[in-house]
């Protein structure tokens, strides 16, 4: 069993820690820290459920240096989620299951990650929360921006004060933000690349404005206040095939500037990558029930992969690893 650590205070070191991977000489193992404030519904927020995600620790960093010395405006509660993946710089070990997959709600109930994350949502959730966030990095080219689970207003006001880019998506299953909107207001945001000034910054901000918030506005959210784009299918590609970028002599090979691409709508025609003449090879391409679609959203000709219709692609990554 994963051992959960639980704290009312801060750590000595844990603020001058300069490197996510050193984190485990503060944290040996993940870790709940619940700080009292003058509201007291508490905000959750999670950090380093990816390892080398490492804004959300930073960002908490600077939000605990401010309020050293003087009350915090509201309760809050921080997981501190993959302590061992972060003192690799990995996203996950080999052999671990995705901490941002294994919440209630996904298919994974059973491994220790899953049951650790399980007694995390009871603990925090034994008091009303006011609202949630997990913090995220991405490795591709990316705006900042944040994803919802639920089109109600609280939770599209929350997204409002990140970004005016909101992505609302309804799989995979066990990831955080799902979980944790049966009980508040629940938000990912995605920050842009780790170990970039700004996204701390920025998630620094935001997480300081919730703190300073006293109750949501209820309010339906003006048409131009916001851009919520609705992500109706994911691609991957199967094991069996290789992948490059540019001219490389794999099955299918992906254009350079791929990730440029990001948040930019794509008219139908657009090619996506090559594949190798004689091969097979094709995307996967799955709806939010888990049907097949390739040839709803791509086709073939010849030996490229074009888009069969208009689309937006977002978080589109170079890192063969990652995809």
């Amino acid at each position: 069993m994963i051992p959960l650590i639980e704290l009312n205070e801060i750590p000595a070191g844990l603020l001058e820690i300069e490197d996510a991977r050193d984190l485990h000489r503060i944290l040996p193992h993940p870790t709940l820290l619940t700080l009292e404030g003058h509201h007291r519904e508490p905000l959750f927020v999670t950090v380093l459920l990816h390892g080398n995600e490492d804004t959300g620790l930073f960002a908490i960093q600077k939000i605990l240096k401010k309020y050293m010395d003087r009350p915090l405006p509201r309760s809050l509660v921080v997981f501190f989620g993959n302590i061992y993946a972060a003192k690799e710089g990995l996203r996950r070990l080999d052999g671990q299951p995705d901490y941002n997959r294994v919440w209630p709600g996904g298919d994974d109930t059973t491994s220790e990650e899953a049951r650790l994350v399980a007694k995390v949502v009871e603990k925090v959730t034994a008091r009303p929360l006011f609202a949630s966030i997990d913090i995220h990095n991405n490795t591709g080219k990316n705006p900042h921006y944040g994803c919802i689970n639920r089109l109600e207003p609280d939770f599209l006001y929350l997204a409002s004060l990140f970004s005016r880019i909101v992505v609302y998506f309804e799989t995979p299953r066990g990831v955080q933000s799902l979980a944790m909107a049966e009980y508040c207001p629940a938000i990912t945001i995605e920050c842009g690349k780790p170990h970039v000034s700004r996204g701390i910054e920025h998630a620094f901000e935001f997480v300081d404005s919730l703190l300073h918030l006293s109750a949501f506005p209820h309010r339906k959210m003006h048409t131009g206040e916001i851009d919520v784009y609705h992500t109706v299918a994911r691609v991957t590609v199967p094991e069996r095939f290789t992948l490059g970028f540019g001219e490389t002599d794999t099955d299918i090979q992906l254009p350079q500037e791929l990730e440029e691409d990001n948040f930019k709508e794509l008219p139908a025609g657009t090619p996506f990558g090559r594949i190798r003449p004689g091969s097979d090879a094709r995307f996967e391409v799955f709806d939010d029930d888990g049907n097949e679609r390739f040839e709803d959203f791509f086709e073939i000709v010849g030996n490229e992969i074009r888009l069969k219709k208009a689309m937006m692609p977002a978080m589109i990554t170079r890192d063969l690893k990652i995809i």
